[in-house]
């Protein structure tokens, strides 16, 4: 009650008590009910601002990527469209990644890692804003190419976005790096040592023979001058492609597959495998001294998944089941923010793989198939579209 309130009660309550008045009582009656009903107002309010507050927090510590609607849609896509989406797809063509300084980037991947430059482009234009989401950009492009596989930096020389978070860890949902594969572990990493890369593992690290899945395999982790991920890693014999124990004097060979970070397996299972045509090639739960100093986490216990197109490299999942407290992908992210990838997906016939991704309830960073003009970026289509975490995969039709 306000002070003017309370006088007022007061005074009424006396004059009751003593039958000076019916109607001082029933005055008397009023302001109790109308006290009680704002104390009401009051509670209801607060009650909702603190629930509201919560809601916030959560919302903004953990921001869907899609509504959960969407997320149950995705969840239960339609099997039928399996074995469609595996007729359509042909490859994992590669990633693309968004660089500051193309020139800077250029002199590690061919000086310090043995990437071949196959094409050096620019564009801009309505087409590649549509494509990439990014209004008023113009794009330094950049094709590279390691054994089979290849890559594609993007510098956007307008307009430019944000860095990757200093504090980044691999169990934030926003890590990816490619494999690349080493004929000899020390050797590699010796020549990486030379070179003075930015460590992210504290070392390279070889799994025990108590994970029978990655039993033998050596991997050390590092980063490129922007903070982007990667790894050189060693198959033994009875791991990995076959192509990989094929004789060479090469060093490093090409890249086995690009891993992600993801929060589901399920989720994402359903749609790499249903409404993109990748297939599951098997699981490994690792843990222990060894992955923790590879992926430099506390604790950490992944469920890793590897999945594959007819051809080209693996996609991994990185499920942590220990810590749980990586960060989401910010829902504001733009293709030229260098925390960006993308992994590129060639498929036969384009708009039916768009309508599997409407019908799964994808997120698409494009409008729609963009049409670009010939002999540019490689690809004749293409469309940009977002998992269940918000990484992003480019589909393309050449």
């Amino acid at each position: 009650m306000s002070a003017a309130c309370s006088q007022e009660f007061w005074g009424l309550f006396v004059d009751s008590i003593s039958g000076k008045s019916w109607n001082t009582l029933e005055r008397f009656t009023f302001i109790i009910l109308d006290s009680a009903t704002m104390l009401i107002k009051k509670s209801v309010f607060y009650t909702s601002l603190i629930l509201g507050l919560l809601v916030g927090q959560v919302a903004r510590l953990h921001p869907p990527v899609l509504s959960q609607a969407v997320l149950e849609k995705t969840t239960a896509a339609p099997q039928l469209l399996q074995p469609a989406a595996q007729k359509n797809l042909v490859a994992v063509k590669g990633v693309s990644l968004t660089v500051s300084d193309m020139d800077q980037a250029l002199a590690f991947y061919t000086k310090v890692l043995p990437f071949k430059k196959v094409s050096d482009t620019e564009v801009m234009g309505t087409e590649y804003e549509r494509l990439q989401g990014v209004f008023g950009l113009r794009m330094r492009v950049v094709q590279l190419q390691l054994g089979r596989e290849s890559i594609e930096l993007i510098d956007y020389l307008t307009p430019g976005g944000r860095p990757i978070p200093v504090d980044s860890r691999s169990n934030d949902l926003w890590f990816q790096h490619i494999a690349i594969v080493v004929r000899d572990m020390d050797a590699a990493y010796k020549h990486l040592r030379q070179h003075k890369v930015q460590h992210a593992s504290t070392g390279p690290q070889r799994f025990p023979d108590s994970i029978p899945a990655a039993a033998g395999i050596e991997a050390f982790y590092f980063r490129d001058p922007d903070g982007h991920n990667l790894e050189i890693i060693f198959f033994p014999p009875d791991k990995g492609d076959p192509r990989w124990q094929e004789p060479t004097k090469e060093l490093f060979l090409g890249i086995d597959h690009t891993a992600i970070a993801i929060s589901n397996t399920q989720v994402n299972r359903k749609f790499y495998e249903n409404l993109l045509g990748l297939e599951l090639l098997g699981h490994s739960e690792n843990f222990g001294t060894e992955q923790e100093h590879l992926n430099n986490v506390f604790g950490a216990r992944l469920l890793i998944s590897g999945l594959k197109a007819p051809t080209g490299s693996g996609v991994e999942f990185l499920d942590y089941l220990a810590p749980t407290n990586g960060r989401p992908i910010p829902l504001d992210s733009k293709a030229d923010d260098l925390w960006h990838w993308a992994t590129i997906l060639q498929v036969t016939n384009i708009e039916q793989a768009a309508e599997h991704l409407r019908q799964g309830g994808a997120t698409f960073i494009s409008p729609g198939v963009i049409t670009l003009p010939p002999n540019k970026l490689g690809f004749r289509k293409g469309f940009l579209v977002k998992d269940p975490d918000g990484h992003v995969l480019r589909v393309v039709q050449l």
